[in-house]
């Protein structure tokens, strides 16, 4: 770990990278160029069976230019931060770049969309950890999952993580920035035996600061008690039926709306919400929100890939679709402006009801609870949804029994649309978050 004043000379020598970068491009008759370096250092460990697995230190360095002669474009990258590494990766990107068509829509980001004096996010929270320290912390982990049933009977193992970043763009509008930021998580798996069948669950606590992970103690107890909640797991037979999607599984419903509103599926014509925007899709109670700019995010940063200023917005309002997720170059593509989404979304959020998980069980009365998920059985295109599942079933508003080896279907369109409610039981902090999803009817394949 470092202190703030040796943080700031790295930074420092990263932007004098980049900024040796955009020289080099200019002095090989590059018209415009931007340039990215990072500079990633952490501690990994895990344990499995009460004992030590592996123990990784990393240290990462990454650089990456994209030059522009005109409209075409050529990009290079290498993990050597010498001088001659830096001269010959833009060597190597303007020579792509003189072989490339031209693009009307390449190059880069508009200059007055830049970031300008924004504000310290407060994202780096270093943790003093040693690696005898954090391989106690897996093991009480582990060892609080282990302790939870006799039937627990076999363990994949607790991993913690901590993780440290450094990050400098600019480009030759003039534009230079950077911010340190930090990650740190816990995690444990374990499986669990009962009349000769196994079934396994996880938990986990990830926060850019260490204070604010759950104790080892907690995650690992969550682990086995989800374990154990699955042994004696039943099938059920063909249906259709209410399903609440817990927070971990609802998260995936909202990337699948990302991935629908993303600038490369629309200008391709390959969304299911192709001219969508202005447009229902929601009922009248969903707002989704996204906020670049929260603190201590793990989600925030003040300009997204390209340099440009980010900014809280609605992405859905009143169920409505307000917005699309672009970067400059899906923009121009679809004639639009960017929206500050290069490279992703930004803490986007669903906004919550007042029910948590056991009133939205109790409202749906009979239905399926879904808290595991497989495959990938989604087409964006047509917005056709069919995955694999395991949960549990639920009558008279109480969970009956474990099931699994099903499948639930429907079509996004209609899953959106037929969202009865958003639970208060807002799932671990993350880049997207959201609680359960109440649907009112789904088809579950089954026997």
């Amino acid at each position: 770990m470092q202190d703030p004043e040796q943080i700031k000379q790295r930074q420092a020598r990263l932007e004098q990278m980049v900024a040796d970068l955009l020289s080099e491009a200019r002095s090989q008759g590059a018209s415009a160029a931007e340039a990215g370096v990072s500079s990633d250092a952490g501690l990994s460990v895990d344990v499995r069976m009460g004992e030590v697995e592996t123990i990784e230190h990393t240290r990462d360095n990454g650089l990456g230019v994209t030059v522009y002669f005109g409209q075409r474009k050529g990009t290079a990258s290498t993990s050597d931060f010498s001088l001659d590494a830096i001269r010959e990766t833009v060597r190597a990107a303007c020579k792509i770049a003189r072989y490339t068509n031209e693009d009307p829509a390449s190059g880069l980001a508009d200059a007055e969309l830049m970031a300008k004096d924004w504000p310290d996010l407060d994202l780096h929270h270093p943790w003093a950890v040693n690696p005898d320290q954090a391989v106690e912390l897996a093991l009480r982990c582990e060892a609080a999952a282990r302790a939870v049933d006799p039937r627990i009977t076999n363990s994949d193992g607790a991993s913690f993580n901590s993780q440290e970043s450094l990050q400098v763009y600019g480009n030759s509008h003039g534009f230079v920035g950077g911010y340190p930021s930090s990650r740190h998580s816990l995690s444990c798996a374990v499986v669990g035996a009962q009349d000769g069948a196994m079934q396994r669950d996880y938990w986990y606590s990830s926060d850019r600061l260490p204070e604010r992970l759950d104790s080892p103690e907690a995650v690992g107890r969550r682990a086995g008690e989800r374990t154990v909640a699955r042994l004696g797991a039943r099938r059920l037979s063909t249906r259709e039926a209410p399903v609440l999607f817990e927070p971990e599984m609802a998260v995936n419903l909202l990337r699948c709306l990302v991935g629908a509103v993303r600038g490369s599926a629309l200008y391709r014509r390959s969304s299911f919400l192709l001219d969508h925007l202005g447009q229902r899709i929601f009922p009248d109670f969903v707002r989704i929100s996204e906020d670049p700019l929260q603190p201590r995010g793990i989600g925030s940063t003040p300009f997204d890939g390209e340099g440009v200023a980010t900014k809280p917005r609605d992405l859905v309002a009143e169920g409505v679709l307000q917005g699309y997720v672009l970067s400059s170059y899906s923009a121009r593509k679809l004639g639009m402006q960017t929206t500050g989404n290069a490279g992703g979304v930004h803490n986007l959020k669903i906004q919550s009801g007042d029910k948590g998980f056991d009133d939205l069980v109790k409202a749906m009365g009979t239905g399926l609870v879904v808290t595991e998920m497989m495959g990938q059985g989604i087409n964006i295109v047509t917005g056709d949804y069919s995955r694999g599942a395991a949960g549990y079933w639920v009558e008279n508003g109480e969970i009956q029994y474990p099931v699994e080896e099903i499948t639930v279907a429907g079509n996004l369109r209609d899953i959106f649309m037929g969202l009865q409610a958003v639970g208060c039981d807002t799932n671990r902090p993350g880049n997207i978050r959201t609680g359960s999803w109440l649907i009112d009817r789904l088809t579950i394949a089954g026997e």
